[in-house]
């Protein structure tokens, strides 16, 4: 039925309270404030702060990675100023007011249960986990991952198990990601690899030379 993200949820069968992202505001500032065939470019601190006022519900969730202010958005597309003038615009407004996570969930109940059976992520225009999973290539490693662990920590060895730990950042497996358009700019921005393939030989390689020491 229907779902804001501007409001509190209960996690399905149980009392944990649930925060949900603004995905479309808190997206207009991580990856669309420098795209200028946007049509909301130029984002300006007073526009960001009226499109929050108009917002209806409990709670405006904006929710990024800290990566977007200087690094997927440089200094020079001027994040930094509108950072610099967005609170006292948000202020503005006698409705809008900045509360943390904990005041949010003491002066709000539940609106409704909500149920997330299937991984989720903020990541590419899917929002599921097909930038890590998504293709054979990052299956074949993640299969190999499980079950190199499995060996590792039957032998109980804590070297072996730290690096096996180390190898399960996400990042190796996103570089596998053969996705295309936009989505895939961006994960060339931070690919250390020229291709996919180039990744998943070097990642499948290290696994590997883990796997001969267990």
């Amino acid at each position: 039925g229907w779902r804001s993200p501007n409001y509190l949820y209960r996690a399905k069968d149980t009392n944990l309270k649930v925060l949900l992202r603004n995905y479309r505001l808190s997206d207009d500032i991580a990856f669309r404030f420098s795209a200028k065939d946007w049509v909301g470019f130029p984002l300006t601190a007073d526009k960001f702060a009226s499109w929050i006022a108009s917002c209806e519900g409990q709670v405006v969730n904006i929710f990024m990675d800290f990566e977007t202010f200087g690094e997927h958005q440089w200094p020079e597309t001027g994040i930094f100023e509108f950072l610099r003038h967005l609170p006292a615009e948000i202020l503005r407004f006698e409705n809008n007011r900045f509360v943390t996570v904990s005041e949010v969930v003491d002066m709000f109940e539940p609106v409704g249960e909500i149920d997330v059976p299937f991984a989720i992520s903020w990541a590419d225009t899917e929002r599921d986990v097909s930038t890590w999973l998504g293709n054979d290539m990052q299956i074949a490693c993640f299969n190999e991952l499980k079950e190199l662990g499995r060996k590792i920590k039957e032998k109980g060895d804590e070297r072996l198990l730290k690096i096996w730990r180390l190898l399960q950042t996400s990042d190796h497996l996103y570089y596998l990601s053969t996705k295309g358009f936009a989505d895939g700019d961006v994960h060339k921005y931070f690919n250390p690899y020229s291709t996919p393939y180039e990744g998943f030989i070097n990642y499948m390689n290290i696994l590997q030379d883990l796997k001969q020491r267990v």
